[in-house]
């Protein structure tokens, strides 16, 4: 797995290697507007996990998730650390640890 000083160094890399569909988190669910669907826990991996601490605040804490559904759809999660945690299925927790 690869070693990225930044958040957008690995988004691109990501992107080059495929991952080209942005994720959204929903409570129980991923979300692609873009195709308009939704993925849910049983129909994804989570293929890589990057995490990131901000320079200047801890607020700007990031995790990157390079995601990979049973159906061929490749693309990309971000996440702020622990920001969604009670807003997520126990299904979602479990399979974004």
């Amino acid at each position: 797995m690869n070693n990225y000083d930044t958040l957008s160094e690995a988004i691109s890399n990501l992107q080059q290697r495929g991952y080209t569909y942005d994720f959204n988190l929903k409570p129980e669910c991923l979300e692609c507007a873009s195709l308009k669907i939704e993925i849910h826990p049983e129909e994804f991996e989570v293929d890589e996990l990057h995490r990131f601490e901000g320079m200047s605040s801890t607020d700007d804490n990031s995790i990157l998730y390079a995601i990979s559904s049973k159906n061929g759809v490749k693309g990309i999660l971000v996440d702020a650390y622990g920001v969604y945690a009670e807003n997520i299925s126990e299904e979602m927790r479990k399979k974004l640890r």
